[in-house]
């Protein structure tokens, strides 16, 4: 250690050195005078203010600053939350990310046994109708009391049902899909995962239980029909929300739907027949389904008539008018070779689901 003479930065490098030198003690360095404690007045200064011939300088600040510290502290307080939330990231790393399966699906035409009932007012026809009081449009449509899961909590039970009801909505009651061919409102809510089947369904419909867009949504074939009373359509049906697994809510949906139609080129008073769909729809969604108000259809099962067996109904659904009778014939021929081909099915329409006019 130097002695209480040297400069506090050590001896000046070029400067004297050595016991021997008779002038070490009064040789300072300007490190040396920056660390005095005193400083002396200057002869002006001792003049104007009649001040002592010295004063205490500030001790010099050595180290960190206090703004320097509380730098610091803030940025390690910030990169320590970023590591902890990325390990508790709620929605889990994309490799862990299961793909959503493809959608299976299942038409079946109801064929009459007679001639379908027809009336000039919609309002008559269901009015002598099993639908007589069933509830108009979304009304038909109620949400069930939710309840929290093992691992989803009421909120996320509730946008679960919230958003299969939106499906169903947009996709059996909104119009300009039923009879326009719009398809936008129901792909908007389809996960990302499903589009590509969603987007074959509709550009290039199959009877093959994979690409039916009549498993997506009801859709009428609009040279042959429209919509009779567009605002009252008739729906009954309920929602029912389980927990699947720990990374998925299934909402199961069924319900029965009853439009008024007419000829698509007829008179306005042209008679009206009822048609009826009944859909059984089981739909997933994961944790990010939820954030992004999307949803995965995984099974669609629909019934409708009164249809012609005969008639492809994967594309369009070909409802049978006032006064039509289904062609003799039956459903299209299933290859009990082809093992990859669904069976074709074809069901008769009870007389009792028929209005009685």
């Amino acid at each position: 250690m130097g002695g209480p003479g040297d400069p506090p930065e050590g001896t000046p490098e070029g400067g004297p050195g050595g016991g021997e030198d008779e002038y070490r003690s009064v040789v300072f360095d300007e490190s040396f005078v920056r660390a005095a404690r005193l400083q002396e007045y200057s002869a002006e200064e001792r003049m104007a203010d009649h001040a002592p011939a010295v004063r205490r300088r500030p001790p010099l600040h050595r180290g960190l600053t206090r703004q320097a510290l509380i730098l610091v502290v803030l940025i390690a307080v910030a990169f320590g939350t970023a590591i902890y939330m990325g390990v508790r990231h709620p929605y889990g790393s994309p490799q862990a990310r299961r793909i959503a399966e493809p959608l299976r699906t299942t038409v079946v035409p109801l064929a009459p046994t007679s001639s379908v009932p027809g009336a000039a007012e919609a309002e008559n026809l269901y009015a002598h109708s099993p639908a007589a009081q069933y509830d108009v449009g979304a009304d038909g449509i109620p949400l069930p009391g939710a309840h929290s899961t093992a691992h989803f909590s009421d909120s996320e039970v509730v946008n679960a049902l919230t958003t299969a009801k939106d499906y169903i909505v947009r996709s059996s009651l909104y119009p300009e899909v039923l009879t326009g061919g719009q398809v936008s409102p129901v792909r908007s809510l389809v996960d990302g995962d499903q589009l590509d089947q969603f987007d074959q369904s509709f550009n290039q419909p199959a009877p093959d239980g994979r690409h039916a867009a009549t498993g997506w949504a009801v859709r009428f074939d609009p040279s042959r029909v429209r919509l009779a009373d567009e605002g009252r359509i008739r729906v009954r049906g309920d929602l029912q929300a389980v927990e699947s697994d720990a990374d998925a809510l299934e909402v199961i949906a069924d319900h029965i739907f009853v439009y008024a139609l007419r000829p698509a080129h007829a008179a306005a008073d042209a008679s009206a027949s009822l048609f009826t769909v009944r859909r059984e729809v089981t739909f997933r969604l994961t944790h990010d389904d939820l954030r992004t108000h999307q949803i995965q259809l995984v099974t669609s099962y629909v019934q409708a008539g009164p249809l012609a067996c005969a008639e492809d109904s994967s594309a369009y659904l070909r409802p049978l008018l006032a006064g039509a009778t289904a062609h003799a014939g039956g459903p299209a021929a299933t290859d009990p070779y082809a093992t990859d081909s669904p069976t074709a099915l074809c069901g008769t329409l009870a007389a009792g689901a028929q209005p009685k006019v």
